[in-house]
């Protein structure tokens, strides 16, 4: 029973964390426009890799993930 419990309890983490990305979005507006994304424009085509914020979002969930298993 004790993995299912430390189970419920990630996944609650991370609900909270994703809400609180979420609510708020609108006052992170550098976010996902940092240098280094890749932002291409043409007539009738648009193209956007975010790189940098890709491998920022990486780097903290891999923190995460340390601080969780050390535990």
């Amino acid at each position: 029973m004790g993995s299912i419990g430390r189970l419920l309890i990630v996944t609650g983490i991370v609900l909270v964390v994703l809400g609180a990305i979420l609510t708020l979005g609108g006052k992170l507006s550098w976010f996902g426009r940092l240098p280094g994304d890749i932002y291409i424009q043409r007539k009738g085509f648009s193209f956007y890799f975010p790189i940098t914020t890709s491998i920022i979002i990486s780097i903290a969930l891999s923190l995460i993930a340390l601080l969780i298993r050390r535990r």
